[in-house]
């Protein structure tokens, strides 16, 4: 019986030579490819020592380590579910996830132990184990112990591989689930759409909580056997340093921003470059066109979301469009319909469906959710406005949930309002994405006061630091008489947005 496990798929491509680097890390450690299969094998064996039931779920927040790469690993290895966290969350939100997803084992950080294990334990949770970024921690402790031999499960095609939490208009997070099989298709697809060559190194320069670094850049290494150059945090200088040793390079377009404000970025240090893709967020055409200038290299754009990894590409051989997000990937059905579910002629925009083996298998828990979020015909309704020109060239415009993506990280409008609103002597508010140069995008906050009430902005996003992840504070709060709105007495987010969209461009 073929074993669908997608560790299977990542181990089969290792090269021969096991003893070669996997891994080279900025504190210049070596991994080799050896060690990877055996310290997942460690780990894996850890896991299936505790008797999990099956399909349990690992949940994960801790800083970017090779060992957190191995956990996730280890995780599929064993056949249970990967939840990973990002490592803003704070205690409101990890309390959400864990009393959603109820996972039998938690892993965090060493310095956050006491209040999330306690939030686990409450929760229920049996295993919480401590992993920190200097190879210390409960979880290696124990690990230690365990063989460096290990069967890789068997998983079907649809088994959960992996939850990934992205959030509503509502502000309720919602675990995307994603397959052994889903994640699998992608992979090959985009080994291939990508032209991954043998010799091929990768900058692995993104966090590992969310699909473009824990699966797009990963994966697209491991199933092409190629190396790592893992940097911990993204550091524009190093990354400068380290291009004449890579050939492909993956990053949202804050890093591109960033990496362009370096003297050392130039045809010469990229001469060994073969590929620059960026993702997560939208590119300005102006960072296109100057790092087209800078390094000789044109920045490959696609799409994809937590719910359908990736979906569309420019193309590797052919023109890539600034501005576009490319075509539909191989086996990826997309189209532009209205709210009527009628098909859009070209260049008209609509509302961007999706079917594929890469899309999700649902929302965990929420089968009324899911059931609202396709169409009759399986088509996945991704929430994003766009339209397709007469050459296949998809344009996302914009998002019909007035999402806010900020230096690649998901903004809920929803969510932030809901904290404002609940504070003292606020009436209500709006958050609304205005463009940014280097985060691309950034909320800001428009509050009414109550009668008699007297806000201070600043005040407002002290107060919102306590609470939520940085990622998600506005950078501006203005308190005003009213919002616009319409005849239905909807606020019209769009006005803000044009009112506002100056605020950053001078400086």
């Amino acid at each position: 019986m073929k074993n669908h496990n997608l560790y299977a798929a990542l181990r089969a491509a290792f090269p021969e030579d096991l003893d070669a680097v996997a891994v080279e890390t900025d504190d210049g450690l070596m991994y080799s490819w050896r060690d990877l299969d055996r310290g997942t094998a460690m780990l894996a064996n850890l896991l299936e020592s505790m008797g999990l039931p099956q399909g349990a779920r690992v949940a994960v927040q801790v800083e970017k380590s090779v060992e957190a790469m191995m956990l996730y690993l280890a995780t599929l290895r064993a056949g249970y579910v990967f939840l990973p966290l990002n490592t803003a969350y704070q205690s409101a939100e990890i309390e959400y996830f864990i009393a959603n997803a109820e996972p039998s084992v938690v892993v965090c950080s060493r310095k956050n132990f006491g209040w999330v294990s306690k939030i686990a334990f409450k929760a229920g949770t049996q295993n919480v184990f401590t992993l920190d970024d200097d190879r210390s921690g409960s979880l290696l402790d124990r690990a230690a112990h365990c063989s460096d031999q290990h069967e890789v499960a068997q998983s079907g095609a649809d088994d959960l591989a992996a939850i990934l939490y992205t959030s509503g208009t509502t502000g309720r997070s919602k675990g995307a689930m994603l397959s052994h099989g889903n994640m699998l298709s992608n992979a090959l697809v985009l080994k291939d759409y990508w032209g991954w060559k043998p010799g091929d190194v990768l900058i692995h320069a993104l966090p590992i909580f969310h699909v473009h670094g824990l699966f797009v850049a990963i994966h697209g290494a491991l199933i092409n056997g190629s190396k790592m150059i893992w940097l911990a945090k993204f550091d524009p200088k190093l990354v400068v340093q380290k291009l004449p040793e890579a050939t492909v390079f993956m990053g949202v377009p804050t890093l591109y921003v960033r990496l362009l404000a370096e003297p050392g970025l130039s045809r010469e240090s990229c001469r060994n470059m073969r590929l620059f893709v960026a993702g997560s967020a939208p590119l300005l055409i102006e960072t296109f066109a100057e790092w087209q200038q800078r390094t000789g290299h044109t920045i490959l754009e696609r799409y994809g979301m937590s719910e359908t990894a990736m979906l569309t590409s420019n193309p590797y051989d052919g023109e890539r469009r600034g501005g576009t997000v490319g075509f539909a990937l191989p086996g990826v059905s997309l189209r532009v319909q209205d709210d009527d579910g009628r098909a859009l002629p070209t260049g008209e925009i609509g509302g961007i469906q999706v079917k594929g083996p890469n899309v999700f298998q649902g929302y965990w828990r929420m089968p009324e959710k899911t059931k609202e979020e396709f169409t009759a015909d399986g088509y996945f309704k991704t929430g994003d406005v766009g339209k397709i020109d007469e050459r296949g060239y998809i344009t996302i415009v914009g998002r019909s949930k007035d999402l806010i993506i900020s230096g690649g990280y998901n903004v809920y409008p929803a969510e932030i309002e809901s904290f404002i609103n609940d504070m003292p002597g606020v009436a209500e508010s709006a958050l609304v994405g205005v463009p940014h140069a280097d985060f691309g995008e950034v909320g800001i906050a428009i509050v009414i006061a109550k009668p008699g009430s007297t806000l201070d902005g600043d005040a407002i996003i002290a107060t919102l630091k306590s609470g939520l992840a940085n990622f998600k504070i506005p950078k501006r709060c203005f308190v005003v008489g009213e919002l616009p709105r319409n005849t239905m007495g909807k606020v019209q987010k769009n006005l803000l947005r044009e009112q506002y969209k100056q605020l950053f461009s001078a400086r």
